[in-house]
């Protein structure tokens, strides 16, 4: 018999799993992917330290320790339901129905689509199918392209595409509208760039925007903006340029922009074309928790967090008894953190399984310590104020779940 299903073949996932196992608990791993790895086979990066962050090889190195600990790992496999059935629970694959006592759910993140005229054209992509093209299936998506979303993701895999030899030629922003939010607004988006400016390329551009986090400055900058733009990695970007259609016949063939002023008002007048052959939307990441809610575990919107995140404790225990919850599933953060949530998940499963004895809860207790050493030591945040949101969701778990007396009233009530 399984003892522990884990949903997701990502860092938090894999890193779970391998916990679990060495805690001596039988684990089957399944992911809709060919491969296990999940978002860490697109990753490749240079660190603040000069060391390389090879997202392949990492996903590698966790599969083989996976391995190494007899965790089944089946891949090509989706999950459409899970539901519990008295001390077991039931997920409904395509391979058939799985039982276990243990669910990890770590799905995830996906990302915010802004659709725009012309985004079904070939050649039009979101941000994170061009990482995976580029680094995973090695195929050149373009020759000349544009981004259109000004955000941290956009700029990490704008640096790995330029490192594969493909050109960008400029980020612009979506059109402002209900659908592209804060995205197509000028402002709002140079405020979440400043929290990344500590990476600026140089001394003068980093003390620039010091000034730039005082909002008469910030609004100042942004009505003298250059209509040039400024250069991230040798790419302009645009931020008073806003991105209307993509055009083209049977496949891309530029992008129809027009100015806007400083609150992403179009400008009538000033539209003009840039030539591409492929277009990539940078909507940014949100938690990918549709399981989590078909399981019917409650939900709390946290932007901070990226948006309806599954309740959770601060060791990945949600309210529904056997159902824990890692990775950015959870909220937005790097595959590092999301490796170190696994273990807290892992750790966590065995202490409810009854393995580990009295050691079971040192090791959790490192492993929540050691996820918060991660989060300060991070070169960059998705969501900048991560720490806020995560003690949101903490102070409400102990607001509704830490009182054993109380749930069991509700229980007795419901």
């Amino acid at each position: 018999m399984i003892d522990v299903i884990v949903i997701g073949a990502g860092p938090a996932g894999l890193a779970g799993a391998i916990t679990c196992a060495s805690s001596g608990l039988k684990v089957m791993v399944i992911d809709e992917f060919i491969k296990p790895g999940g978002r860490l086979i697109g990753q490749l990066h240079q660190e603040l330290s000069g060391e390389w962050w090879n997202g392949i090889k990492e996903s590698e190195r966790l599969h083989q320790e996976a391995l190494k600990q007899s965790v089944d790992i089946r891949s090509g496999v989706s999950v459409y339901n899970l539901e519990k059935d008295d001390d077991l629970w039931n997920v409904h694959t395509s391979i058939g129905t799985l039982t276990a006592p243990f669910v990890l759910a770590a799905t995830g993140a996906a990302e915010y689509p802004i659709p725009l005229p012309g985004w079904t054209l070939p050649g039009v992509m979101s941000i994170g199918a061009a990482q995976v093209m580029t680094n995973v299936h090695r195929v050149q998506v373009g020759k000349k392209g544009i981004i259109i979303g000004a955000n941290i993701l956009a700029f990490a895999i704008l640096n790995e595409l330029q490192l594969a030899g493909i050109h960008v030629n400029r980020i612009v922003l979506p059109e402002k509208s209900p659908l592209s939010g804060k995205a197509g607004e000028p402002e709002e988006v140079m405020k979440s760039l400043l929290n990344a400016a500590h990476l600026a390329p140089s001394p003068l551009l980093r003390m620039g925007s010091r000034f730039m986090k005082n909002d008469w400055f910030r609004k100042t900058g942004m009505r003298f903006f250059p209509k040039s733009g400024v250069k991230v990695n040798g790419t302009p970007l645009l931020l008073r340029k806003a991105a209307l259609e993509v055009i083209g016949t049977e496949q891309v063939e530029g992008v129809r922009v027009a100015d806007t002023d400083a609150n992403g008002n179009i400008i009538p007048g000033t539209e003009t074309v840039y030539e591409a052959d492929f277009v990539c939307i940078a909507g940014g990441l949100y938690p990918l928790a549709e399981l989590a809610a078909v399981s019917g575990c409650p939900f709390q919107y946290i932007p901070e967090l990226g948006g309806h995140v599954p309740h959770h404790s601060e060791t990945m225990e949600t309210p529904l008894e056997g159902l824990f919850v890692a990775g950015n599933i959870t909220g937005i953060e790097s595959g590092k953190i999301a490796m170190a949530q696994g273990t807290i998940a892992g750790y966590s499963i065995a202490k409810h399984a009854g393995k580990g004895g009295t050691a079971i809860v040192e090791q959790l207790n490192q492993s929540v310590k050691n996820v918060h050493l991660l989060r300060k030591q991070a070169a960059i945040q998705f969501y900048p104020d991560i720490e806020s949101g995560r003690r949101k969701m903490y102070d409400l778990w102990e607001q509704l779940y830490a009182n054993p007396a109380r749930l069991h009233t509700e229980e007795k009530l419901g």
